[in-house]
């Protein structure tokens, strides 16, 4: 018993890390893909995967699955908001020439707009010190982006799709603390991941053409965001929402860009300027600041 509680205190303790490093890589995953597949059919191709996978395990496993039907509608709403509106928001405005890092700086935004809805919400009171953390932290994320990637690809559409995504998952992550306490892990994705791919059928077909080049890059692509995003990070994502107060969880969504470009610097080997290592640090003294109990 003791073994088994060491264990689930050293994933709590480890959860954040592991997911912020995760979730970073989404960005670099939709990029690889999207020359290949359109972005809503990219995502409907990538939910399938995913819906298919999580089903077997949850059926295999035995998971419980709700037993009232409003427990059905809010985790399908939840999933409506966490993965299509924000995925959908981030791949389209990706697609229509957002660079990754304003849409990531935009999309950042997201922990003082939790804040500021928590209250109403969730009953979360935040309090001064979080609110000069997550000023503090957003500071942080501009001075990488700008330093990054500056505003190039500015549109009126990817602007609009970006802030779609801001209110997708800053919603999404609000509503799920508040309705869907009883989510299970595996059979609650399969709904929610059911959810958003209805959602987003419809747009595909009377928009888009359908088709998919199946190249090398797309799959590791897909394959990528499917193990390491959908499966891993998601779970962490609930996991967290559900052991911690909203605006805490939403913070580390300010370690997401700095994260991100220093992948792509020591994979990639893209830029990585003195200003953008002083913003790390400030968004990383930002989120702890926000999240210290």
């Amino acid at each position: 018993m003791t073994q088994k509680t060491d264990s689930q205190s050293l994933l709590l303790a480890l959860a954040p890390g592991l997911f912020v490093l995760l979730w970073s890589t989404g960005f670099i995953g939709a990029k690889l893909g999207l020359p290949f597949a359109e972005p809503l059919t990219f995502l409907l191709v990538r939910f399938a995967c995913v819906i298919g996978l999580l089903g077997t395990l949850a059926l295999v496993l035995r998971r419980p699955w709700p037993h009232r039907p409003m427990q059905w509608f809010h985790i399908a709403v939840a999933g409506v908001l966490l993965h299509g509106g924000y995925l959908s928001g981030v791949f389209l405005a990706i697609h229509h020439g957002m660079s990754a890092g304003v849409v990531a700086l935009i999309v950042g935004i997201q922990p003082l707009l939790t804040a500021f809805l928590s209250a109403s919400m969730v009953g979360e009171r935040v309090s001064g010190r979080q609110w000069a953390g997550l000023v503090l932290g957003f500071g942080g994320v501009t001075l990488v982006v700008l330093d990054k990637l500056g505003f190039a690809g500015l549109s009126g559409a990817g602007l609009a799709f970006s802030t779609m995504a801001l209110v997708g998952i800053t919603l999404g992550t609000l509503y799920q603390k508040r309705f869907c306490a009883e989510l299970d892990l595996w059979s609650g994705s399969v709904i929610q991941f059911v959810a958003a791919a209805l959602a987003l059928l419809p747009f595909a077909l009377a928009f888009e053409t359908m088709r998919v080049e199946w190249s090398g890059q797309f799959v590791f692509a897909l394959a990528w965001l499917i193990f390491v995003l959908s499966l891993g990070a998601i779970s962490l994502l609930h996991l967290l929402i559900r052991r911690g107060a909203a605006t805490r969880v939403s913070a580390l969504f300010y370690l997401t860009p700095p994260t991100t470009a220093l992948l792509a610097f020591l994979v990639f080997g893209e830029k990585l300027g003195l200003a953008a290592v002083a913003g790390m640090a400030i968004a990383a003294v930002g989120v702890a600041i926000a999240v210290r109990r």
